[in-house]
């Protein structure tokens, strides 16, 4: 698995909430979070299956 790495560089002046938030963005934006939280969990491999079949069926 390639290591996906995102860096966000507080500006002079800048509150620390706000580079957070910056960073949130990034992570979001390269779809970091959304596979964290898929993996946080097991999924059988029949779910798996599941879920794949109903998303491609919703791009028709």
């Amino acid at each position: 698995m390639a290591q996906e790495t995102c860096e966000v560089k507080v500006r002079r002046g800048e509150s620390v909430d706000r580079a957070l938030r910056r960073l949130k963005k990034a992570l979001d934006k390269e779809g970091v979070l959304k596979t964290m939280r898929a993996k946080r969990t097991y999924e059988k491999p029949s779910e798996k299956k599941k879920r794949l079949a109903n998303s491609r069926r919703g791009r028709r």
